[in-house]
C-alpha cells in the first residue's frame, strides 16, 4: 500500500480484514465571542462517514488533554493504546482521511510514524473526493476488536522549542513555516504575536493541494520543496497540523531527516523570549 491512496483503491479494499479506516476530522468554528476554535469532528462523523471507518479524535484520546497546548502529543504508550482501541495493531494497514484538506489526517499519519508504525496512508482528496464521486456513506459506528500496537518511538520526528531555538543559528538546520503568506509576513496573526521564527522559509501548506483538494503531482511538489534531502528540516505552523502535511509530502519525496514542531506558534509566540520576525511586502 502506498502512503497516498485513491478513492478507487479504498473502495476496492474496504473489506480487507487487516485494513483500518479512520476519520480524523476536526471542525473549526467561528463566533464573535471566541473567534476561531477547534472542536471534535465526531458529530459530523456520526452523520455520515466512509463505511467501516472509525473515528480518531485529535481533540480527545489522541492528544494530551491536560496540556495547555492544543493538540499536544500524548506519550507514545498512550497514543498506541488509543490507536489499539480503534483496532490498529502491529499487523494492520491504516487509511486516514478527514473532511478538510487532509491536514488533520496528516497529523495522525505523522504521529503513527513517530511511534514506529509505517503502514499508514492518506486518502487523497479526503471525504470531499469520496462524496463527490457519489460513493456511499454510513452512519454505523465501527466495531473492531482491540489490538496491540507496540510503541517503537522515533523521538527525532518531533522537535521541541529548544531544538528550534538552537536551529535558528545552525546552518545545518532548515526551518519551514507552513502558514499562509500573510501570517508568515506578520500581516495577520492567530497567536500571541505576529510573524515567523527567524531564519524560517515559507512553504504554505495549502500550496501542496490543487483546486480539488488533492495533493499535487510529485514533480510539482518536488519543485516546491527543493531542499537537500538529508538536511535536518523542521516544519511548523500554528499547532503542528498543516506542518504535518508538509512533513508527509517531504517524506514521500525522499527527505530523510524531517521533524514537526508540534507545539508550533501557539507555544513559540506566547513566550516573549522566543524571537520572531515581522516582514512586509517591500
Amino acid at each position: 500500500m502506498d502512503t497516498l491512496i485513491t478513492t478507487e483503491w479504498l473502495s476496492l479494499h474496504l473489506d480487507d480484514p487487516d485494513l483500518v479506516v479512520l476519520d480524523c476530522s476536526v471542525s473549526t468554528l467561528s463566533d464573535e465571542e471566541h473567534g476561531l476554535r477547534n472542536v471534535s469532528g465526531r458529530a459530523d462523523y456520526d452523520k455520515g462517514h466512509i463505511p467501516t471507518a472509525g473515528f480518531a479524535d485529535l481533540k480527545g484520546d489522541l492528544c494530551d488533554i491536560n496540556s495547555p497546548i492544543e493538540f499536544a502529543v500524548p506519550t507514545p504508550e498512550r497514543f498506541c493504546s488509543a490507536m489499539g482501541a480503534l483496532g490498529v495493531g502491529d499487523d494492520s494497514r491504516v487509511v486516514l482521511y478527514d473532511s478538510s484538506y487532509s491536514f488533520w489526517a496528516a497529523r495522525v499519519w505523522w504521529m503513527l510514524r513517530w511511534v514506529g508504525f509505517d503502514h499508514a496512508a492518506l486518502l487523497d482528496g479526503g471525504l470531499k473526493a469520496w462524496t463527490e464521486e457519489g460513493r456511499p456513506l454510513s452512519t454505523e459506528p465501527a466495531i473492531r476488536s482491540v489490538k496491540n500496537l507496540t510503541p517503537a518511538p522515533r523521538p527525532e520526528l518531533i522537535a521541541d522549542r529548544n531544538e528550534v531555538l538552537a536551529g535558528i543559528d545552525d546552518a545545518e538546520v532548515c526551518l519551514i513555516d507552513t502558514m499562509p503568506e500573510e501570517f508568515y509576513r506578520g500581516e495577520a496573526s492567530l497567536y500571541a504575536r505576529p510573524g515567523h521564527i527567524p531564519g524560517a522559509s515559507n512553504i504554505n501548506g495549502l500550496s501542496l493541494l490543487d483546486d480539488s483538494g488533492h495533493f499535487r503531482p510529485d514533480d510539482e511538489l518536488a519543485a516546491i520543496h527543493q531542499g537537500v534531502h538529508d538536511t535536518r528540516t523542521i516544519t511548523y505552523c500554528g499547532g503542528g497540523i498543516m506542518a504535518s502535511a508538509n512533513a508527509f509530502v517531504m517524506t514521500r519525496l525522499g527527505f530523510t531527516d524531517v521533524a514537526v514542531y508540534t507545539a508550533s506558534l501557539q507555544e513559540w509566540a506566547a513566550d516573549p523570549s522566543n524571537p520572531m520576525v515581522v516582514e512586509n511586502d517591500s
